[in-house]
């Protein structure tokens, strides 16, 4: 796991890649996730967890604030727009191997506004995919915009390394509205990331030890 925040980027040897969609100067903070999980199954089958969005109110997270594994996202669905109020059923594997985008709406336990993102499938491959989400709807607390829309971004990358075993490397970017991420302590950006990785390569989320106590 590793953080930079914007002057670690103007400084640091670490350069953005170019898979990520973005260049040097459209964001001031990247959280970074590198690791490996067991899978023998196929890589449609992990494609697929990607796609049950209702199964994102699962994701628990250690809070660094409260000493305590705590519920992550309240409520989400996938939607057929970009409208929060256009709810249906989670995404089959189907529909999202082709690369079209995708549509769903999460609400954070620390946030009183859902937010909309998009979902698009860069690539998909037996053994090899790509997944990026955005978010389409502008990041609110109280009404307060903290993130305009397109203001994160994150691109999940697995990859199968050998029989059974696949890599995974993720990366959240925060571009130039930023607002309350600016100011939220690295351990929290981490134990949210961490979070998200386990949920989706299968890990409970609020296994023991949490990633930054």
């Amino acid at each position: 796991m590793r953080v930079w925040h914007e002057a670690d980027l103007k400084t640091g040897d670490w350069k953005l890649p170019a898979c990520s969609g973005w260049r040097s100067g459209e964001f001031k903070l990247v959280v970074a996730l590198a690791g490996s999980f067991p899978h023998a199954g196929t890589a449609g089958e992990l494609l697929g967890r990607f796609g049950r969005i209702s199964l994102l109110r699962n994701i628990r997270y250690w809070s660094v604030s409260d000493k305590e594994w705590r519920l992550l996202i309240q409520d989400a669905a996938a939607l057929d727009g970009a409208e929060a109020r256009q709810r249906r059923a989670d995404f089959g594997v189907e529909e999202m191997r082709d690369g079209r985008a995708l549509y769903f709406v999460q609400e954070e336990t620390r946030l009183s506004v859902p937010v909309a993102y998009r979902m698009r499938v860069l690539e998909f491959r037996p053994d090899r995919i790509v997944v990026q989400t955005e978010n389409v709807g502008a990041v609110r607390m109280a009404l307060i915009p903290l993130v305009e829309p397109g203001g994160i971004r994150a691109v999940h990358f697995l990859e199968r390394i050998a029989p059974g075993l696949w890599g995974y490397y993720g990366l959240v970017l925060s571009g130039p509205d930023v607002g309350l991420f600016a100011r939220v302590r690295d351990a929290s950006l981490i134990n949210r990331a961490a979070a998200f990785y386990r949920h989706f390569v299968g890990i409970p989320t609020d296994r023991e030890p949490p990633q930054a106590p």
